[in-house]
């Protein structure tokens, strides 16, 4: 089974206006609510690639219901935690015609200490070959250091950990071994504190990161495709999908849901990272998060470019 993490839920509330004038009161051509976080992202994507999943995270008050509604409507499962006091987070996302976007994210409710050790009970029934992914930054209410900790009470279990995080959060995490990485060109210079200009940079990087215990390093080049070091040490590439960006929010997302996806679809890493591709290209052409049929014609495409830039049939 598949499981990930969202920390901090957010009800992402996204207003249309003609324009935005601060001091002035508008009114909205469009509005319209989701549910937001990192991990439930990762699990939407699965979910629509047919691929079982459960979402695990802390919810608190009527905005927590409202997120597990509409988890449920998209058909994932949720298991969250349900905490005692507080409100989940609502983060509201103003969309303006002329094109400009202003985000106003909540800080969400305090995370207590016996919801955390009912978290940690629950990932404790994780079974081996498992797989949780974690991704995104740490509430303020939750020790700074919980992304190494979580790796190892699980590093005994044979669990397959994914890590999509920056800076010190992913790396202290290396020494468990995790199964994927996924940091973007730009933090994978961050790691090493140097500007990546190619793939021969990513790949010695990589290479780095994978002394330092990662299993397979996942690069997202953004609108230039994506480079994959896998743990026997063969790296591949994928090429960039062809269409227009209209929203990168959860593109890293999607990428590591397709990939995960493939993965336990074919037992293929060409595949793996071709529908993880995929996935984040159709996600970064669209409104909000892909749908299969976005997904599986952008993966068709890649497949077939990517045979052709080989020579095969």
């Amino acid at each position: 089974m598949i499981y990930t993490v969202t920390f901090n839920p957010a009800l992402d509330y996204t207003l249309r206006l003609d324009n935005l004038t601060a001091g002035r009161i508008h009114r909205t051509a469009e509005e319209s609510f989701y549910a937001g976080g990192k991990g439930i992202n990762v699990s939407n994507v699965l979910t629509q690639l047919d691929i079982p999943n459960i979402a695990l995270g802390f919810i608190a008050g009527f905005t927590g219901d409202e997120i597990e509604r509409l988890v449920n409507i998209l058909g994932i499962k949720p298991e969250f935690i349900r905490m005692p006091a507080g409100n989940s987070r609502v983060n509201v996302k103003i969309r303006s015609a002329d094109g400009a976007e202003t985000d106003i994210n909540a800080r969400g409710c305090n995370i207590d200490a016996d919801s955390l050790n009912q978290f940690y009970t629950k990932i404790g029934d994780l079974k081996s070959k498992d797989y949780l992914i974690l991704s995104g930054s740490i509430p303020n209410s939750l020790p700074s250091d919980i992304y190494e900790t979580i790796l190892q009470k699980l590093s005994t279990k044979s669990v397959n950990c994914v890590v999509d995080a920056t800076g010190a959060l992913l790396r202290n995490t290396l020494k468990y071994a995790p199964f994927l990485i996924k940091p973007n060109k730009e933090e994978l210079g961050e790691l090493f504190n140097e500007t990546v200009q190619d793939d021969d940079d990513i790949i010695r990087l990589a290479r780095i990161l994978q002394k330092e215990g990662a299993r397979n390093v996942l690069v997202s080049k953004g609108a230039e495709g994506a480079v994959l070091l896998t743990e026997t040490g063969i790296y591949m590439k994928a090429p960039p999908a062809h269409g227009t960006t209209v929203n990168t929010v959860g593109a890293g997302d999607s990428m590591v849901a397709g990939f995960l996806a493939g993965w336990s679809l074919y037992g293929d890493y060409q595949k793996a990272l071709l529908l993880g591709t995929a996935s984040g290209a159709a996600t970064a052409f669209c409104e909000n998060i892909a749908r299969k049929d976005e997904i599986k014609n952008i993966y068709d495409a890649l497949t077939k470019k990517t045979k052709s830039q080989k020579g095969e049939e």
